[in-house]
């Protein structure tokens, strides 16, 4: 220290000074006025070696601390060359003094803050945990809710349109008109879920084909019956009546020639109708294939016999008079063994509308309708027989009539008749019918000449032509299942056309006629 110069120094705490602060060497601040000093003091124990700066053991021994640190909250630290107390943690003061250190205020509101702190957090995030889960369950449960209430309104939206369905499709008249056989109500009405299951929620796959009326697919019942499924088009409502009174009336009809009806579905916007699946095709598919080759001449003959056998039947025999109205190939479906099933009457004809939604006069498809029909709108059973002589001359000529034109752009009937008075049949005919040709196959020409009369009157009832139609195949020794009675000779009519006063006046005793007021008809330039 320099003369008459005067100096202080002040103490401070150990760790206040930072030589970190610092840059460069201490050499260099020795022109100021202020240096930084520190003053560190170590005890030495006599009976103690010095301490190796080496030592791996910090603390003191255990003698030397209880000797030099007197406050019982201190602790003795091992220097370099001897030893040192200092308070403990959250203490401060002289540690060589009995109660030397005492509890730094500071450090306790410290502490009392930091476990409040602590604890709070703690709680907050317990808290946190429980209002997660809570509001994770509480949201999974409104889930769940959800889904039930939205199942519940679907499933009741859906009953609550079923039964509009069902309404709609008089599905209550329906159940009236079976209602004296439980047992046909019962199994005329068919869910749709049978029907959904049956063809596999109607998938593409299962589809047969579709012509004017609808989409027809195969279907499996769960009794296991395979059935044909009607998905028709649009429907009119007024012609929604017509179709259930059609049902209930097929419903009844049991003819080994008729295709089955099984029931319906009403629960849906358009009725569906389910029918018996016949596998083999039409009489159109058989009649019309490539090639000089199609159905033998018996199994032509036999098919108009069947054909025959069951619009009698329809006309005459059922509990209700039925017309077919669309008698043609296409309507008429052959099993594995070419047997006869007649397709698509009544009831389709009251489901199966255009896309306007417009329905025309008449019903029928040009080439088989009855001409009287059309110009007259009075449909009598004699209408079918018409249609059903068109098919006979499609038998025997395989000639399409709703496209055939002659050279003289006379239809298949027109010119069929004039070669037929002409007695030049051959010009028409079918090469396998030549090929077969007898007095017989000359017979069932004389009887289609017959039912395509222009008039009505003129032409004979299903019964006589069934009748005709099988003393002609008996003639022919081709084997039949029926005995010819005496009622049988007395039906059948002679081969002779137009037939007698007589017998027209018994015609128009037992025709029914039926006015077209009511009746809403599809008229169509091709088959369906």
């Amino acid at each position: 220290m320099a003369s008459g110069s005067s100096s202080s120094a002040a103490g401070q705490e150990q760790g206040w000074f930072d030589l970190g602060r610092f840059s460069g060497e201490l050499s260099t601040m020795i022109q100021h006025e202020e240096i930084p000093m520190i003053l560190q003091w170590e005890v030495l124990l006599p009976g103690f070696p010095p301490a190796k700066v080496s030592s791996q053991q910090p603390n003191c021994p255990m003698k030397a601390a209880h000797s030099i640190c007197k406050s019982k909250h201190s602790h003795c630290i091992q220097e370099s060359r001897g030893y040192s107390c200092q308070c403990s943690e959250g203490y401060q003061g002289n540690p060589y003094l009995v109660d030397g250190c005492q509890v730094q205020k500071q450090t306790l509101i410290h502490k009392l803050i930091e476990r409040f702190v602590s604890d709070g957090r703690r709680l907050f995030k317990d808290k946190g945990i429980i209002i997660g889960v809570a509001s994770g369950a509480c949201l999974v449960l409104l889930v769940f809710i959800g889904i039930f209430i939205s199942k519940k309104l679907r499933h009741k939206r859906t009953q609550m349109l079923k039964r509009k369905f069902f309404e709609q499709n008089r599905g209550q008249l329906l159940q009236q008109l079976v209602s004296q056989r439980a047992d046909i109500a019962e199994r005329m009405i068919i869910p749709l879920e049978e029907l959904e299951k049956a063809t596999n929620n109607v998938d593409k796959a299962r589809e047969l084909g579709g012509r004017g009326h609808g989409t027809v697919y195969k279907g499996i019942l769960s009794d296991l019956h395979v059935v044909a499924i009607k998905k028709p088009k649009k429907v009119v409502q007024k012609e929604i009546d017509e179709f259930i009174n059609e049902v209930a009336i097929l419903s009844q009809i049991n003819h080994r020639n008729v295709v089955k009806l099984y029931g319906c579905c009403l629960k849906t916007e358009v009725p569906m109708l389910v029918y018996e699946f016949i596998s083999n095709g039409t009489l159109y598919d058989h009649l019309h294939v490539e090639g000089p080759k199609s159905l033998s001449w018996s199994d032509r003959l036999r098919i108009a016999i069947e054909t025959a056998k069951s619009l009698a039947y329809l006309h005459s025999t059922a509990s209700i008079p039925i017309i077919h109205r669309d008698i043609k190939s296409v309507n008429i479906l052959l099993d594995d063994t070419l047997t006869t099933k007649i397709t698509d009457f009544g009831a389709s004809r009251y489901i199966s509308v255009e896309k306007s939604g417009l329905t025309t006069m008449v019903q029928g498809t040009i080439g088989y309708l009855d001409p009287m029909y059309f110009y007259t709108g009075r449909l009598t059973e004699k209408s079918d027989v018409y249609s059903f002589g068109v098919m006979v001359v499609e038998l025997l000529t395989r000639k399409k009539p709703f496209s055939y034109l002659s050279p003289s752009g006379d239809g298949i009937v027109a010119h069929f008749a004039m070669l037929f008075a002409e007695d030049n049949l051959s010009h028409i005919l079918d090469p396998q019918v030549i090929d077969d040709w007898s007095k017989e196959a000359h017979e069932v020409a004389t009887l289609a000449i017959a039912c395509t009369q222009l008039k009505g009157e003129d032409r004979p009832t299903m019964r006589q032509v069934e009748l005709t139609l099988e003393s002609l195949q008996s003639s022919m020794h081709i084997v039949s299942d029926n005995v010819v009675d005496e009622e049988f000779e007395n039906d059948v009519i002679p081969i002779n056309c137009p037939m007698n006063e007589h017998e027209r006046g018994g015609d128009e005793d037992s025709t029914r006629q039926y006015s077209m007021e009511e009746e809403f008809m599809i008229s169509s330039r091709y088959p369906r």
